[in-house]
């Protein structure tokens, strides 16, 4: 492009430009700006100061106890298909990206052995019971912060209790299913 080219392009973007602050200047004169005496919709405060409504808080996951009665194990195994990618669930089975989940549910948390577990979840402690199993399975980041887990969470209680019978029968002895009181304890009854 020559000289005179240039010169012609930026004649062009310099009276764009001044079109542009040209016309927002009629449309100034045409439809000028006025302050409102009163607000078009006017919103009703009661009396009081400024409440505000709570925001719902967050919930941990929905109790499960009642429902591992009835739970579907072969659900379960249905559902942890996915998890086979990080997990094994056969008795003898080799720890992969996580532990082998053999016998996990009463199993103190951190001890299957040849796996090295991050440091969040052996400073937490405890044991995988059922309650444990639940938060976990809700949401493992929120339940064990810092944990090498990254799996979203199962938010639906009967996929929850559909897992966790279905890993209470890779067992050598299954655990025995929550009482009727322990029931009555989760859900506050």
């Amino acid at each position: 492009m020559d000289e005179l080219g240039l010169n012609k392009l930026f004649a062009g973007i310099l009276v764009a430009g001044l079109m542009l602050m040209a016309g927002i200047k009629l449309a100034d004169v045409l439809v000028p700006h006025s302050e409102l005496t009163q607000n078009a919709y006017v919103i009703e405060v009661p009396e009081g100061g400024t409440a505000v409504a709570e925001a719902p808080k967050a919930t941990g996951p929905e109790p499960i106890f009642a429902l591992l009665a009835s739970a579907d194990a072969i659900a379960g195994e249905k559902l942890a298909k996915k998890c086979t990618a990080c997990h094994v669930f056969d008795q003898g089975g080799a720890n992969k990206v996580g532990p082998a989940l053999w016998n996990i549910v009463n199993a103190n948390k951190g001890a299957v052995d040849g796996f090295s577990y991050s440091g969040a979840l052996t400073d937490f402690g405890g044991q995988w019971d059922y309650a444990a199993l639940n938060a976990f399975l809700y949401k493992p980041k929120a339940y064990i912060s810092g944990t090498k887990m990254n799996f979203a969470g199962l938010k639906k209680p009967s996929d929850r209790a559909n897992m966790i019978a279905y890993l209470r029968q890779q067992a050598d002895a299954p655990a025995t299913l929550p009482t009727d009181a322990e029931i009555a304890a989760e859900s506050g009854g």
